[in-house]
């Protein structure tokens, strides 16, 4: 329901705020403030995303590190995606998600609502290695026949012709 609350409030609020700021500053003034307001956003979320990108690859030397660098991340891109849309309310809260406090706060919340779940000491975790490295591989299979007369294509496409027929 909350969703369906923003769908419908935030298009409410911009158009609200695009009447009240075309009254003031008059149309082409209105437009090329939103068109500034992207620019100058996208650069901020490029250096910050690029920022963040460093630090995470520094090499992370706790788990609270790498969670708060990907949650800070993942802030950053909604920020982009903020500024991107048209409209003073989604700039406002877009910028206010590139401030680096904001964001904190922002992850604290988003951290206390997480469970990080590691493994018990002795025991595998799953990893894409050992998924790969995994001997037993589950599925169905039948038997095809493999005749003369089952490899010579029957439509004369050329699909299931082998080079040396």
């Amino acid at each position: 329901m909350w969703l369906f609350f923003l769908f419908v409030a935030i298009p409410l609020i911009e158009i609200a705020l695009f009447i009240q700021v075309g009254g003031w500053l008059g149309t082409l003034p209105t437009i090329a403030s939103i068109i500034i307001t992207a620019a100058i956003g996208t650069l901020l979320v490029r250096q910050q995303g690029l920022s963040t990108l460093k630090d995470l690859q520094r090499g992370p030397q706790t788990q609270e590190r790498v969670t708060s660098g990907l949650i800070g991340g993942a802030v950053i891109l909604v920020a982009g995606l903020l500024l991107l849309t048209p409209g003073f309310f989604t700039d406002a809260v877009g910028f206010l998600c590139l401030i680096p406090q904001s964001r904190q706060w922002l992850g604290k919340q988003v951290e206390s609502k997480m469970t990080v779940v590691q493994p018990a000491p002795g025991q595998p975790s799953w990893s894409p290695s050992t998924a790969m490295n995994d001997d037993v591989v589950e599925g169905e299979w039948t038997e095809a026949d493999v005749s003369a007369s089952a490899t010579k294509p029957k439509n004369g496409s050329g699909w299931t012709k082998r080079p040396d027929t």
